[in-house]
């Protein structure tokens, strides 16, 4: 299995388990992320989830090969169903982010309501210098949550950082010695079994009721303009430069 999936005192885990390709997330992944995430909404003892990597990476983002044998498309995709998963849950969703959270891995935590880092974490959301744009509406949440210019460092730029950073910026919530993460995290996820479920989950959606529509509708654009990009040719030069292991030529464009 490279999702794990459990349930205890309360809290769902979805573990990402392949840490031979450094957690990088597969098409059936994404499905088994997604259904998780349904399943923890829709049970009754589930009062948190929390989303954790291995020791030493979170996730290294997609596995590229199966990204390009069977891309993303529509809204019933396996890519999608977990975004929208993510989104919609009205329950809280704490992360322990350890080593390297690269592309989605990045921002999916904009989604989660408490993220805690280790002190090794290394962050990048990479997506122009493999010819794409940005997704999981990150280029609305990104500016919103740490104003234009740090934003344009990490999504233009591609600029990883580190988890001080993350903190600074208001990706995170701590940064912790990295064999104290995912304890902790599991910690903050049970202390909504002493907290009123109706109460948090009312208040999770107003929370993020301003924004949810417009994510959304972010969402969609991104999708279009990335499912364009996936097909240009700086698209396919920066893969194949991926596979070929050398630096991409983008001169010609």
């Amino acid at each position: 299995m490279t999702i794990k999936t459990g349930i205890h005192h309360g809290v769902a885990t979805i573990e990402i388990a392949r840490p031979e390709k450094k957690n990088a997330l597969t098409i059936a992944m994404y499905q088994a992320m997604a259904d998780a995430l349904r399943a923890a909404a829709q049970d009754s003892t589930v009062r948190a989830t929390l989303i954790t990597g291995q020791p030493g990476v979170f996730t290294s983002g997609n596995d590229l090969e199966d990204f390009m044998q069977r891309p993303p498309q529509g809204a019933d995709s396996p890519v999608a169903q977990f975004m929208r998963a993510l989104l919609e849950i009205d329950k809280p969703v704490v992360a322990a982010v350890t080593g390297a959270a690269i592309g989605i891995g990045t921002t999916m935590l904009l989604h989660c309501d408490f993220v805690y880092v280790s002190d090794e974490a290394r962050l990048a959301t990479p997506f122009v210098s493999l010819g794409l744009v940005p997704e999981y509406a990150s280029s609305l949440l990104m500016p919103a949550l740490m104003g234009h210019r740090r934003a344009a460092e990490k999504l233009l730029l591609g600029e990883p950082f580190g988890a001080e950073a993350a903190v600074e910026c208001g990706l995170a919530n701590a940064v912790l010695p990295a064999a104290e993460v995912l304890n902790h995290a599991r910690r903050v996820a049970e202390r909504f079994n002493a907290l009123p479920p109706g109460a948090v989950r009312d208040t999770k959606q107003l929370m993020r009721r301003a924004t949810r529509e417009a994510a959304l509708q972010t969402m969609q654009i991104e999708g279009e303009i990335f499912g364009r990009r996936l097909r240009s040719p700086e698209a396919m030069e920066a893969f194949q430069a991926f596979f070929q292991k050398r630096k991409p030529d983008f001169s010609k464009f």
